[in-house]
């Protein structure tokens, strides 16, 4: 007889991932549920959101993660919760990681990570907290015993690819493209509805218990001299390259303010310090997505590029 599927709480749901992670927790056969705070069910673009979600047997709960009641009801009713709030609502975790230490019934929890390892990135300082905010959340859980699973999916396809790394553009470019560093260093890209896949899967799997599931999938991991070339073939055209060096680069980052400097400093933790690639995923608390589930289909960057020509 299969085991019993987990009941799954998603944080987040309608947002771009979150919608994604509860037709996946569905797609997968777990009772879901969702967390939606009061004022959602009146914006109009979010309740239709919703209303496609429960239709689809998604069961809605009321609730924010400032509202202590509502949060201990909707843990009373699940397995495992799986956060997905934007990366300036991170620190709003804490009063749901007490919420899920108190309760002492969750097999497993997800926190908002979804992109590049905090505790990997090596540009402490630069990056207005983005990342320590991060890693601040996974200490916490750590220190309160609570089962989790971090996914570290580096970018999305949706950012910074559409414009070929080309911060200003929306477009990949069909003249002249800009190559940050040597244009050497690889970055990872996967698709929000593939993130949401694996990270479903991987939540009754005891291979992925207290540890960092990353994603490098064969045909998502490529370097901007890669990435150029296979557009160019694409296109059936050379490009002009304009080359930015480090120091340039860095220049640029100060002189821009923020939060518009943002992507120049994603730019710069992937492709020149390579923040993605530069360490080995294969250890004691680690887990390859792909090589875990080789039986999930995914996007890979040539496919989705196809999608842009």
């Amino acid at each position: 007889m299969e085991k019993k599927k987990s009941r799954v709480l998603i944080i987040g749901a309608t947002g771009n991932l979150g919608h994604h992670l509860a037709n996946a927790s569905l797609h997968f056969s777990h009772p879901t549920f969702a967390l939606v705070r009061p004022d959602t069910f009146s914006d109009p673009r979010k309740s239709q959101n919703l209303r496609a979600l429960s239709d689809a047997g998604v069961t809605l709960l009321q609730g924010s993660l400032e509202d202590e009641e509502s949060l201990v009801e909707a843990v009373k009713q699940v397995d495992v919760v799986v956060c997905a709030v934007q990366a300036k609502q991170v620190l709003h975790q804490k009063l749901l990681i007490q919420v899920i230490k108190n309760a002492g019934s969750i097999k497993r929890f997800v926190p908002s990570e979804f992109g590049l390892d905090p505790d990997k990135t090596q540009i402490s300082g630069m990056d207005y907290n983005f990342y320590s905010n991060k890693a601040e959340i996974r200490r916490l859980v750590e220190a309160q015993g609570i089962p989790y699973t971090f996914v570290s999916c580096n970018f999305y396809t949706s950012y910074l690819l559409p414009s070929l790394v080309q911060p200003g553009l929306n477009v990949p470019p069909r003249g002249k493209v800009t190559i940050f560093g040597d244009g050497n260093t690889k970055g990872v890209f996967v698709k929000e509805i593939d993130v949401a896949a694996f990270t479903i899967r991987t939540l009754d799997d005891p291979r992925t218990l207290n540890k960092v599931l990353y994603f490098r999938p064969p045909g998502n991991v490529y370097s901007l001299n890669e990435l150029v070339e296979l557009w160019e073939s694409k296109i059936g055209k050379k490009l002009e390259k304009v080359f930015v060096s480090e120091e340039e680069l860095l220049k640029k980052i100060k002189e821009t303010s923020y939060p518009d400097n943002m992507a120049l400093i994603f730019i710069y933790s992937a492709f020149i310090k390579g923040d993605q690639t530069y360490f080995d995923i294969e250890s004691a608390d680690s887990a390859d997505a792909t090589k875990l589930y080789p039986e999930l289909n995914y996007t890979t960057i040539s496919q989705y590029l196809d999608t842009l020509l």
